[in-house]
């Protein structure tokens, strides 16, 4: 594939980009799980690089396969006109060659997989099998293959678990993925290009990457070589421990680059275990809008740093609310996990089991607090935030003076219905802003209701003026409501109030 002018990202299967759906499943008992080898220790830091990984390698790659997928498909030839000219038709007897018989093309990929039990349960990625018709897996040193049955798919974490009919197969150890470190020595196993299994060394460059490609991420990544048809492939520690499934790559040529992405062991063994007991994935629900927190907001909350997710909207009714969450409270922990992003409280929820408990560590005020939710069970797709065309009846405008290159407007009941305002919503309208202003910078959007400035509540677009012209400080800060694909919820903005717009 060819890119002309910024960076993409590519899944390292044979031949094939691949765009990501979302979806979610359901749940995972204990009384028929496999026998899985989990090691949680840590790797031991202290040892000093040796002159060989042969080891570790002659221990991994027995459990490390090639994955086969076949997929048909059925096309039909073209539409001829020349076929029904009777000019044409004089040159074969009036009948002409008939050649619109449906055809069945097959289409081949490559990718790689982990053997993860002695009685054929195989990690890979889901892209790898996502449209097969058949699969068949190859075991190294073993010239037999078998045909796999798809257990379970899971396209929001790109994980995938088939199952092959055989025993006594060499399997991996699953390691504790939270344990890692960057800068710990991997090894990446599996087929790039379809040479056969190669393995490649590198470090974990970064810990909880998020690059937009799957609904749920918590990638590793690693410059260990990762090239099309790794895949599915493992990730090993050291001691030849799995510590993630091969995903993707960032390039711009289609090849490795020094940056590869690989699912951690702990999102993919979650994945798997509820797959292999019910063929679904459930996933916890708290029922808030997190947000990152920007120097600015951690600033305004009186927060120590900029660790967390800020709650910017809790849904009525949710276990959040329930628990006594708020929106500005800061979310720094769940179940003492540590929490650094939005996005890391996603994935920290998602694997939790809904009826579980979550204890919440939250900032309020300065204050720390410790909240207890039980989660419930997450449904419907994962909420999007494209942005919302403007609406043409939008009525006349107000200026909001200390907002430079923003303009807020009332709205009557027919804009209301027309963008699906909750009725209980108050605020100002945001009806334009200049994209180099200080509130585009931001994140404000046009469309945004601006429904509190500086912790005071805006009624309407005369409210947003007047607060606005009264605000001092280097930061203003903004609560807004927002639609959000299907539906919509409320965040902070901090907007620097110390720069003139140009």
């Amino acid at each position: 594939m060819k890119l002309i002018s910024k960076p993409v990202i590519f899944s390292a299967v044979l031949g094939a980009a691949v765009v990501l759906a979302v979806s979610h499943f359901s749940s995972w008992g204990r009384d028929n799980e496999p026998g899985f080898a989990v090691s949680s220790t840590p790797v031991n830091r202290d040892a000093r690089l040796g002159t060989s990984f042969a080891p570790v390698v002659k221990k991994v790659s027995p459990s490390v396969v090639n994955i086969y997928t076949t997929r048909f498909v059925k096309e039909r030839p073209m539409y001829n006109p020349f076929l029904n000219d009777p000019f044409f038709q004089q040159f074969f007897g009036g009948r002409m060659p008939q050649n619109d018989q449906e055809r069945t093309r097959k289409e081949q990929n490559l990718g790689s997989g982990v053997i993860v039990s002695p009685d054929g349960y195989i990690l890979t990625a889901n892209h790898v099998v996502a449209d097969a018709d058949e699969i068949k897996v190859a075991i190294a040193n073993n010239k037999k293959e078998f045909t796999a049955k798809v257990i379970g798919k899971d396209r929001a974490t790109d994980i995938a678990v088939l199952k092959i009919q055989a025993s006594n197969l060499p399997f991996v150890t699953l390691a504790d993925s939270d344990q890692l470190e960057v800068g710990d020595v991997v090894l990446a196993l599996g087929n790039p290009f379809g040479v056969g299994q190669t393995v490649t060394m590198g470090i974990i460059s970064a810990l909880g990457r998020n690059i937009g490609l799957n609904p749920y991420e918590d990638f590793i990544q690693t410059d260990a070589a990762i090239n099309p048809g790794n895949s599915g492939g493992a990730l090993v520690d050291v001691e030849g421990r799995l510590i993630g499934i091969n995903t993707a790559i960032r390039t711009e040529t289609g090849g490795y680059q020094g940056i590869g992405y690989a699912v951690p062991i702990n999102m993919a063994r979650h994945v798997m275990e509820r797959l292999i007991s019910g063929g679904k994935v459930t996933r916890g629900y708290l029922g808030i809008i997190p947000q990152d927190i920007t120097a600015g907001l951690a600033k305004r909350f009186n927060l120590p740093d900029q660790d967390g997710a800020l709650v910017g909207d809790v849904t009525a009714g949710s276990p959040a609310q329930k628990a006594g969450v708020q929106s500005g409270d800061d979310i720094v922990s769940v179940n003492n996990r540590k929490i650094i992003s939005a996005e890391n409280l996603r994935v920290a929820i998602s694997q939790l089991e809904p009826g579980s408990k979550a204890t919440l560590g939250i900032i309020r005020n300065g204050q720390s607090k410790t909240l207890v939710a039980s989660l419930e069970e997450l449904s419907g797709p994962v909420v999007s935030t494209d942005k919302e065309e403007q609406d043409s009846s939008t009525p006349e405008s107000l200026r909001a003076d200390a907002l430079d290159g923003v303009k807020v407007a009332d709205f009557d009941p027919l804009v209301r219905q027309q963008l699906r305002v909750p009725a209980t919503i108050l605020g100002a309208m945001v009806i334009g802003i200049s994209p180099d202003s200080n509130a585009a910078e931001a994140g404000l959007r046009q469309n945004d209701i601006i429904i509190e400035i500086n912790r005071q509540s805006v009624a309407n677009a005369a409210d947003a003026a007047r607060l606005c012209r009264a605000a001092r400080g280097e930061e203003i800060l903004l609560k807004v409501w927002r639609r959000m694909g299907g539906s919509g919820g409320t965040l902070y903005l901090s907007v620097d109030n110390t720069k003139r717009t140009k």
